[in-house]
């Protein structure tokens, strides 16, 4: 089972080394990561990893022995918004640009670069969506994919506006 894990830790050199040594040498994988400033003291790292619940909980408990290591979240136990991030060029010419324009529509994704032989979009969404957005993309040629990992936040379930 896949697993969202959000850490707060502190900002300082040496913490993802530190992480990802804790991962490796365990022979765990992160499948994915996601590293951003909260504030000057303070990080989010967010992992995707995947495991059985014996794994996942031996995770938690290891990271929540490293020092750097405030806080540890499983979010996937949790009601959770989750996102990630997409820019895709593909090949465009000129003739081709109506069709590609109706998909970013579609998925409600942005042309953020355009040339005489490519456009390169942003999408922001959920893992499915992106991979959908991709497959639709391979008929034109894709010519590069950068990708972030996921990031998520569990939802506050008090007061939710629908």
């Amino acid at each position: 089972m896949r697993h969202i894990i959000n850490l707060e830790v502190e900002n300082s050199s040496g913490v993802l080394a530190r992480i990802a040594g804790l991962f490796s040498a365990r022979g765990f994988n992160i499948d994915s990561l996601s590293v951003g400033k909260m504030d000057a003291e303070t990080a989010r790292i967010t992992l995707t990893v995947k495991g059985d619940d014996a794994v996942i909980e031996q995770v938690n408990k290891q990271l929540n022995k490293l020092i750097d290591v405030i806080r540890v979240t499983d979010v996937t136990e949790n009601d959770f918004v989750g996102r990630e991030l997409v820019l895709v060029k593909v090949n465009c010419p000129p003739t081709k640009r109506n069709d590609i324009s109706q998909l970013v529509g579609i998925f409600r994704a942005k042309v953020v670069d355009i040339s005489q032989k490519s456009m390169t979009l942003e999408l922001t969404g959920s893992e499915s969506k992106i991979n959908a957005f991709l497959e639709t993309l391979k008929p034109f040629g894709i010519k590069e994919v950068a990708r972030t990992g996921g990031i998520a936040m569990v939802r506050d379930s008090n007061h939710r506006v629908t």
